[in-house]
């Protein structure tokens, strides 16, 4: 762990939003346990799918309260921001694939939503925001030069998006952008996170996209994740990522979050040699051409203290969760 952390006092308020998903789950649990109380926004109050595992928590029923927000209603942000030192921005939806209206379903609600929050952030004095982006945010780059490691430097190619019709990277960097820019125009401290694919223990009771992902590949699914995968990354390390960059002063910019730049060959055949009883696929050893593998892409979150979950216990944690949830047998 860093030991330098600012002026961080560990009782004081911060809100998180999107805290019934999947990470935010985490991230919740690990803010209570630090002695934070937190302000979490859930999308429905009356929904114990989103509620019931966050009132479980240690440390939840003197610290925790939650905030019913929808990100294009400004007010109801407002009402969870109000009295938080920092933000956390984790609400915004994921749908990787079967999407109608792209400009609903995810661009307006991931880039407005993230404009709402920082608004609300700068009226009411908080302190630093941490954005939750997404490896989805740096790649696909295709005219990335081919000789250079992918990193916190390199950014999704918007229009190759718009043409693959691969609508969830678009959403997630036009935010990262929109995020960027209202820093910079109001002097908002913005800190942001580019996870990986997120993998691990299951808070919430229904699954994520990238859990989906294993369960698929458990199943014997040969779909392809190239546009999606850089590296996996233990969802535990993920919220630690949050708490770390929120803490240190001197973190600044982009964190890319991952265990390891690695290609989505490498992390199926991980799973095979893990669990030769299920029917996973075989698939090509270079499932990204151009995709430079590196142990130290997440350098900067290292530097923070930071010690990444190993790939194959990302798994075994992972495959653990689905089995216990009921979701494999």
């Amino acid at each position: 762990m860093s030991s330098e952390s600012g002026s961080v006092t560990r009782s004081e308020v911060v809100c998180v939003t999107g805290g019934s998903g999947y990470i935010g789950s985490w991230l919740v649990c690990l803010l209570l346990r630090r002695g934070y109380t937190v302000h979490a926004t859930v999308k429905n109050l009356k929904d114990e799918r989103e509620t019931k595992h966050l009132e479980a928590l240690e440390g939840a029923d003197s610290r925790l309260r939650l905030f019913q927000i929808d990100l294009l209603d400004y007010d109801s942000i407002v009402a969870a921001v109000n009295g938080a030192a920092g933000v956390f921005h984790l609400a915004s939806p994921c749908i990787v694939d079967q999407v109608q209206d792209p400009e609903k379903e995810l661009l307006d609600p991931a880039i407005k939503g993230t404009d709402n929050v920082l608004t609300a952030a700068k009226e009411l004095g908080v302190r630093r925001v941490v954005v939750t982006s997404s490896i989805s945010a740096i790649i696909p780059s295709p005219n990335w030069p081919a000789d250079v490691v992918k990193g916190e430097d390199c950014w999704t190619d918007t229009e190759y998006c718009k043409q693959k019709g691969v609508w969830y990277p678009l959403s997630k960097t036009l935010a990262e952008k929109a995020a960027w820019e209202f820093s910079k125009e109001k002097g908002l401290d913005v800190v942001v996170v580019n996870p990986g694919t997120v993998m691990g223990p299951i808070l919430p009771p229904g699954l994520n996209a990238s859990m989906l992902m294993i369960l698929r590949l458990l199943q014997g699914c040969t779909d392809i994740y190239e546009d999606f995968f850089m590296g996996s990354v233990h969802v535990k390390d993920v919220a630690l990522a949050h708490i770390l960059v929120y803490e240190n002063k001197s973190a600044s910019g982009r964190h890319l979050c991952v265990e390891a730049i690695s290609h989505y060959g490498d992390f199926a055949a991980k799973v095979a040699e893990l669990y030769p009883e299920y029917n996973v696929p075989r698939l090509p050893k270079d499932t990204q051409p151009g995709l430079l593998r590196a142990k130290t892409g997440s350098k900067k979150l290292m530097d923070l203290g930071l010690q990444f979950i190993p790939m194959e216990q990302i798994i075994k944690d992972s495959v653990e969760s689905l089995r216990s949830k009921g979701f494999i047998s």
